[in-house]
């Protein structure tokens, strides 16, 4: 799935497909990479994940101190220094949470560290477009461009097919 935002990803229909679990990226995906607040959308739709009963994760490549300064994450379980796409940190925020790989999702803003990393694994996977904001230099520098041609090839292939 491709959406421009979390807060477009429906609960329900997660629910729906069996997802029980979502495994989410930090930076630029839940807050932007220069902001430590979760802002009051994305917040909703965190509680929003977690009323409907599907537990949530953080899996982020940062350390414990940026998870630790973001307000509105303090009780959501973490794996940090990830090194994604590796999938031990998959595993193991999937085994923290007693789920298996066909009731996990992964939502991350990177097609070559969170998309890959899930797809590994055959987690259902979605892609968000990058909050606006600061980006690390090296992801800018090298993952970015790499994705807008991947993006741009996707969208060529799939431009005038029904039901795209």
């Amino acid at each position: 799935m491709y959406v421009q935002s979390v807060t477009r990803i429906d609960p329900d229909a997660l629910f729906e497909k069996g997802i029980r679990c979502v495994l989410f990226d930090l930076d630029n995906t839940v807050v932007p990479r220069d902001k430590n607040d979760v802002s009051p959308e994305v917040a909703q739709w965190l509680n929003g994940l977690t009323a409907r009963g599907i537990k949530v994760c953080v899996v982020s490549n940062n350390g414990p101190a940026r998870i630790g300064r973001i307000r509105g994450m303090e009780d959501i379980p973490s794996v940090t220094r990830a090194v994604k796409p590796r999938k031990r940190p998959f595993r193991r925020a999937m085994q923290m949470l007693g789920v298996t790989p066909g009731e996990t999702a992964v939502v991350g803003d990177q097609i070559f560290t969170d998309i890959l990393g899930g797809n590994r694994l055959g987690l259902y996977t979605i892609l968000v477009v990058p909050m606006p904001g600061k980006e690390y230099w090296a992801t800018e520098l090298i993952n970015r461009r790499l994705e807008r041609l991947v993006l741009w090839k996707i969208r060529r292939e799939h431009s005038g097919k029904d039901g795209d």
